[in-house]
């Protein structure tokens, strides 16, 4: 198999097909999966069927919405099918009716059972957000984040009946970068992944493409994010709860207490006790030994909280049942005060 750089290389410089289209069942969910889906109907796959999840409510008005996949899939004529539990046989029957080449699958939510993984000719396909095998599961790209990983990437896997454990196809590398967040992570991986999953179906068609079987010992599981992950333990260190943030930062959301009301946290710095002290004029807790939680200073536009191992600025708040906002607008109507406790 190609090196990662290598296979990023050839999915940059495909730009022609000399081969036929492939009849494709196409299973997706999310804003992730929405680039694959594109990118196969522009490279003039035949989409037969696209599968969602289910119309949930949102909102206070429980108003039914669609799935991302499922309103591109719409725009484009394209029949959607939505199963409640896809390996149920009335939706394996459905499946069988296409005769499809190849499933291609990019965060569906759904296991598929090894009827349907071994029903198309080509089998199933996946577009996994992490370069395999580590961070298989649920959350790799926040984990890789969460962890200071410094590269991820997509890996295209011919799916088995094991998570994310089926011989890899192609892979494709991108950089972390030291700003990075969840949301523009997941953004950089949707795009490599699109551009990638053309390139490993044309290798697919052509037989040009050699499974390299995953080395389990080297495996790490990215396991499912829950609203609890995002509660900030102020002992931890400044860097650690940098990149809980960062990872964390559109769901669940890491968060605080403050005068007994929730406080979400978006935007922060981890710095020294020295940058803090040089940052300018403003409010200074006189105990130089202040405890993780404490509040040490207070900037016009900006406030530090001891950690277990130096500070977080401050700069990007929500208060509970409030938007988010600026630390410079949240002071105006919540005067922190050095010395002040957040947490529990």
């Amino acid at each position: 198999m190609e090196g990662p750089k290598a296979a990023q290389h050839a999915a940059l410089e495909f730009t022609g097909r000399e081969w036929a289209e492939m009849k494709v069942i196409f299973m997706g969910t999310p804003d992730f999966s929405v680039g694959a889906l594109e990118a196969l109907i522009g490279d003039g796959h035949q989409v037969m069927l696209v599968v969602t999840q289910p119309d949930k409510p949102k909102g206070r008005s429980k108003k039914m919405q669609m799935t991302p996949v499922k309103e591109c899939a719409l725009s484009h004529g394209i029949e959607v099918f939505q199963p409640v539990k896809i390996r149920e046989a009335e939706a394996v029957e459905k499946l069988r009716g296409y005769e499809a080449d190849v499933f291609v699958v990019a965060a569906f939510g759904q296991i598929l059972s090894e009827e349907i993984l071994s029903m198309p000719k080509y089998g199933c396909v996946n577009i996994h957000a992490s370069l395999l095998p580590k961070y298989r599961g649920a959350g790799p790209i926040q984990w890789a984040i969460i962890n200071g990983e410094k590269t991820t990437g997509v890996t295209i896997m011919q799916m088995d009946k094991g998570i994310d454990t089926g011989d890899m196809l192609l892979k494709t590398e991108v950089p972390i970068g030291e700003k990075e967040t969840g949301d523009s992570l997941h953004d950089k991986l949707a795009s490599a992944g699109a551009e990638l999953i053309v390139e490993a179906l044309s290798r697919i068609e052509k037989g040009s493409v050699t499974p390299v079987r995953q080395n389990d010992e080297e495996a790490c599981y990215a396991k499912m994010l829950s609203k609890a992950m995002g509660k900030i333990d102020w002992h931890k260190d400044a860097g650690e709860l940098d990149r809980l943030i960062r990872g964390l930062i559109s769901w669940p959301g890491a968060f605080t207490l403050y005068r007994g009301k929730t406080l979400k946290i978006w935007e922060e710095e981890a710095v020294t006790a020295d940058t803090a002290g040089d940052s300018g004029a403003g409010e200074t807790a006189e105990d130089k030994g202040a405890e993780p939680g404490t509040v040490v200073k207070v900037e016009k536009d900006a406030f530090y909280v001891q950690t277990g191992g130096g500070l977080l600025k401050i700069l990007s708040v929500q208060p509970e049942g409030k938007k988010r906002m600026s630390v410079k607008d949240f002071l105006l109507g919540y005067p922190v005060k050095a010395g002040e406790k957040i947490g529990d």
